[in-house]
């Protein structure tokens, strides 16, 4: 299946979902990141704010802080996406690029270079290869950030044997699923 294909596939099952079954799922995601090793051994965490029916991370940013982490949201500046340093969800637009909520400011920007990154994605497979939303912000950001540990959340429907790659994908370490 190719990546347009792919991508209106997994939109299709992602929209199906109720807000119940969204948050039940993200619940189960939250509590097996919290479980892995990645999680409990970092100081920061690089996480994405969860957009239409994506798995929720606010619930992850709250613990992550109880839990004496510091946490970061990507903004998009130009045609690449720098982390900026929260302590609250105060500090926050709603609607910033491509309409997904982003940090108001343009600072303090994150600077831990081992800082555990939630990825977001349409589709991974076991390798950890991913498809994306098509933008590669993501991908700029590891050419030049290699250093971070990845993890990715997502719905056992994300999950597939094998997906097509290009050569500027970075793969996750670990992805983590809800079956």
């Amino acid at each position: 299946m190719d990546k347009k294909a792919l991508r209106r596939a997994i939109g299709e099952k992602k929209r199906a979902l109720s807000p119940e079954q969204i948050e039940a799922r993200s619940r189960v995601l939250a509590d097996r990141l919290f479980a892995t090793e990645p999680y409990k051994a970092c100081a920061s965490l690089y996480a994405y704010l969860s957009f239409n029916q994506e798995v929720r991370t606010r619930a992850i940013i709250e613990r992550a802080w109880a839990d004496g982490k510091r946490v970061a949201v990507p903004k998009v500046i130009g045609d690449d996406i720098v982390f900026i340093w929260i302590d609250s969800f105060d500090s926050l637009a709603p609607q910033g690029a491509f309409n997904i909520t982003e940090p108001i400011e343009d600072g303090p920007v994150a600077d831990d270079k081992t800082a555990l990154v939630l990825m977001p994605g349409l589709a991974f497979d076991r390798e950890g290869h991913r498809v994306g939303y098509g933008g590669g912000y993501y991908d700029r950001f590891l050419e030049k950030e290699k250093s971070h540990p990845l993890v990715a959340l997502c719905y056992d429907f994300q999950m597939f044997d094998q997906l097509e790659v290009e050569e500027h994908d970075v793969p996750v370490d670990a992805v983590i699923t809800d079956a």
